[in-house]
């Protein structure tokens, strides 16, 4: 048992239907199964305590609760006050949720919804068994109005996909993970990812070893979003960066602040990676067509991606382009515009909806936001369980969408899910600060990170 972030190596997830497989049949060798998630709770409950006052244990009718109680006998055999109920004790030292688990399908009953508000009331620190009560374990949501805000959650035998991405995050508190000496038999339902890697720079290298991006953006008043996408590619370490300002005068310089950074046209860089649609404005639609035409490399942003999804013509050259050649950043109003639906229908399982819009359009989708999903055909898609709030900052997504180009130059036989995920998580890490994250100092933090 260990806390699961930052992970230390990709891990697999498993949905609610691939998690019960697996617990069927490791039953069939490990008969003790509920024995050993109940001693790892209590273990756990020892640690996480606070004060004097007994443990309140709320328990289901399932096997969830069938953990919360094995995990009070523990307990009350070490000396430590229980008391199970569906109503509080005098000053909890801590609430064990085992009231809800895998099972959950529906939204509670009031009974059970007037349980959880009464545990998130009672002052003492949560520890969830297995998932907090009240959230879907495939996709991060509440199954009703209500599901349990954990300050701990303890995942026992697999992890689910529903604790890393959707409003899981904002529910599960500390993660941590016990596999009850159980290795799961069959292929996950995606993969969490590990520790991003950079890339390698050989003793003998120079700037044309790095590769070429060319960011295309900076409409009047936005030149800032693509200015942004061109530093990361450039902190990233790409060998040359160029900026196409789209409508702005020849004179005009790619970056004040950065004159490493040149400004560039489609024509004379054919064969550069392609940075499209930060800051571009309505404007990118007319050259869309020539960028993905010509450009090997591409990652689309912002506002290319509202020209695609307004355009049937651009998405039929999309899926024209050679495999693991493209690659979506779309937040979730651009991927609501993409799949042609509202945002909240497709918020509520991001995974399946990611998964998708890669089909649809036959490339790498990285749908952005608490628990990004990294989607490509043909791959098990991926959730990063990095990043957080002090990355909801005006640029932070020009940053991602340069640092993934600056990748993708320095590696030019990578497919694009694998620079996806790299970039990703590499993001995400760098974002994981108390407060708000600027998105300049982002690319500071990116540079420089591990």
């Amino acid at each position: 048992m260990h806390p699961l972030l930052p992970t230390q190596q990709s891990l697999p997830l498993f949905n609610v239907a691939a998690s019960r497989r697996i617990e069927a049949r490791a039953l069939l060798h490990t008969p003790d199964l509920m024995a050993r998630a109940g001693l790892a709770v209590a273990k756990l409950a020892l640690a996480l305590r606070r004060g004097p006052g007994p443990i309140w244990i709320v328990c289901g009718p399932g096997n969830n609760g069938g953990d919360g109680r094995v995990a009070e006998q523990l307990l009350t055999r070490h000396g430590v006050g229980t008391h199970i109920a569906a109503t509080p004790p005098e000053q909890p030292a801590l609430v064990i949720d085992a009231l809800l688990g895998l099972g959950l399908n529906r939204a509670p009953s009031a009974d059970m919804a007037a349980t959880i508000t009464a545990m998130q009331a009672c002052g003492a620190p949560i520890l969830a068994v297995d998932l907090p009560s009240g959230l879907l374990a495939d996709t991060g949501q509440a199954a009703g109005n209500c599901a349990v805000r954990a300050d701990h959650t303890l995942a026992l035998l697999t992890l689910k996909p529903g604790l890393l991405t959707g409003e899981g995050r904002a529910h599960t508190g500390q993660l941590w993970f016990d596999d009850l000496g159980v290795t799961p038999d069959e292929p996950p339902t995606a993969l969490l990812l590990g520790p991003p890697t950079r890339p390698d720079r050989r003793p003998t290298s120079h700037k044309g070893s790095h590769g070429e991006v060319l960011v295309v953006g900076g409409a009047p008043g936005m030149q800032g979003a693509a200015r942004l996408a061109a530093r990361a590619a450039l902190a990233c370490g790409a060998g040359r960066v160029y900026v196409d300002l789209l409508d702005l005068a020849a004179d005009e310089v790619a970056d004040p602040v950065r004159p490493e950074l040149m400004r560039g046209r489609l024509s004379r860089l054919p064969q550069a990676v392609g940075v499209v649609g930060c800051g571009a404005g309505h404007g990118i639609a007319h050259d869309m067509p020539g960028l993905l035409h010509t450009l090997p490399r591409l990652v689309i942003d912002a506002d290319a991606l509202n020209a695609i999804a307004a355009d049937a013509d651009l998405q039929d050259a999309v899926r024209r382009r050679p495999p693991a050649s493209t690659v979506l950043t779309p937040h979730p109003l651009e991927a609501a515009r993409l799949l042609a639906c509202d945002v909240a229908s497709i918020q509520c399982d991001r995974l399946a909806a990611a998964t998708e819009l890669a089909r649809q359009l036959r490339c790498t989708v990285v749908w952005k936001g608490s628990g990004s999903v990294v989607a490509s055909p043909g791959e098990c898609p991926a959730l990063s369980g990095s990043g957080g709030p002090a990355l909801a900052t005006a640029g932070s997504g020009d940053v991602l969408a340069g640092w993934l180009g600056g990748l993708w130059a320095q590696q030019p036989d990578a497919p694009a899910h694998a620079i996806a995920c790299q970039g990703v998580e590499a993001h995400g890490r760098a974002g994981e600060v108390p407060g708000v994250l600027c998105a300049g100092d982002l690319i500071d933090r990116l540079a420089h990170w591990p």
